[in-house]
């Protein structure tokens, strides 16, 4: 079939992941949510980056040496406006979207994100039902915005939050941000009903472990579910390390020892990232009141297999794996006049091309293979310019 190929513009920086044009088929087909990638995995989440910015630090995202006071930020002319990104999540929800999951940077740093919620939370999926549509964020302006994003039609949020303890959290976000702003956050979130909560904590061996039980025993029985993602290898700024990767293993067993027993739950939902453990009952049943944990395991126990999420960048690039080297220009489709048709066109060739399963890879690739920083390969996307 002959094709027609959008040119594409240039790369936002040197040595950043590789960026091709999209090439739609002459004819559009009509989307009827089957669409499928190599592997035959589903397209079924979207996760939208609205910002590339953030006003935290944290050393495994955003360390403060890369993206000091002069970093070049995206300019506000390269950022797909509110009415863009609607446009898009039709695309994908044509195709077979039902969860839009809204990140950053962070996210809440993006003026009158409250409008791109309200036009979000209007669609409907193939089957008339609406979105799951949420939010990641550092919380850190969550308590001034809950109820705005929830009267907007937010349907619940997830807080990334890697210590209670204040010197450690302070720390890490390398902001002298306090924990106590977060918390008043998570509150104020629960107060206006943006459920059920989860909240994500990135576990670095010799960083924060020591606080793997403090917060399990401060959510156990709260009604959020807090989650432990073992650090990983996204982008090439974090000086990723295998030694201060703690497997899940070994977290599920500090809780273990540390506050009691947990049982295994099943998956809520196709292609959850999360394995579910509850806390036991002492007959060894799940007591729903004291609630679960989930583990995130994509270093040591790989879910590619799974996996049935897109992303786009902040700018209108499609990635379709968090680990990506390279991403695929929608924006110039979009901005080159696209119909429609045309737009849901170039969401299916993307998705149907797609081979990602980069960390059911990762042991046998050789050190460069993966975008280390010595310009020897395309780099990988960064996790503050795509989102988690």
């Amino acid at each position: 079939m002959a094709e027609r190929v959008i040119p594409l513009v240039d790369e936002r920086r040197s040595g950043g992941p590789t960026v091709r044009a999209i090439a739609l088929p002459a004819q559009d087909t009509r989307p009827n949510g089957l669409l499928a990638d190599q592997l035959g995995r589903p397209l079924r989440d979207l996760r939208i980056s609205v910002t590339d910015r953030c006003n935290f630090r944290c050393g495994y995202c955003m360390p403060k040496s890369v993206f000091d006071k002069d970093y070049a930020y995206l300019p506000q002319t390269a950022l797909l406006s509110f009415e863009e990104i609607e446009r898009v999540a039709r695309a994908f929800v044509a195709q077979g979207v039902q969860k839009i999951r809204l990140t950053g940077g962070e996210p809440l740093l993006r003026k009158n994100l409250e409008r791109l919620i309200e036009k979000l939370s209007a669609m409907r999926t193939l089957d008339g039902q609406p979105l799951d549509l949420t939010l990641t964020t550092n919380a850190s302006l969550l308590a001034r915005k809950a109820q705005a994003l929830k009267d907007a039609g937010l349907q619940r949020i997830t807080v990334s939050l890697d210590a209670l303890d204040d010197a450690i959290f302070r720390r890490m976000n390398d902001m002298d941000f306090p924990v106590s702003d977060v918390l008043a956050g998570i509150e104020a979130a629960q107060a206006v009903g943006l459920g059920p909560i989860k909240v994500n904590m990135v576990v670095q061996r010799g960083t924060n472990c020591q606080q793997i039980v403090p917060m399990a025993q401060h959510f156990r029985s709260s009604g959020i579910v807090l989650r432990f993602i073992e650090y990983m290898d996204v982008g090439h700024t974090n000086g990723w390390r295998m030694d201060e990767v703690l497997p899940s293993a070994q977290v599920l067993e500090r809780l273990r020892q540390g506050i009691g027993p947990l049982v295994a739950l099943s998956a809520s939902v196709p292609g959850e990232t999360a394995e579910r453990w509850g806390w036991a009952t002492p007959d060894g049943r799940h007591d729903a009141a004291a609630g679960e944990i989930g583990l995130i395991s994509s270093v040591t126990q790989a879910f590619c297999s799974n996996c049935n999420r897109a992303r786009l960048s902040t700018e209108g690039r499609i990635y379709t794996c968090l680990f990506a080297t390279e991403g695929h220009d929608l924006r110039a489709v979009l901005r080159a006049g696209a119909t429609d048709a045309q737009l849901a066109s170039a969401v299916a060739a993307v998705w149907t091309g797609r081979t990602d399963r980069y960390s059911e890879l990762r042991a046998s690739l050789p050190p460069d293979a993966a975008g280390a920083p010595d310009g020897a390969s395309p780099r990988r996307i960064e996790m503050s310019y795509i989102g988690g």
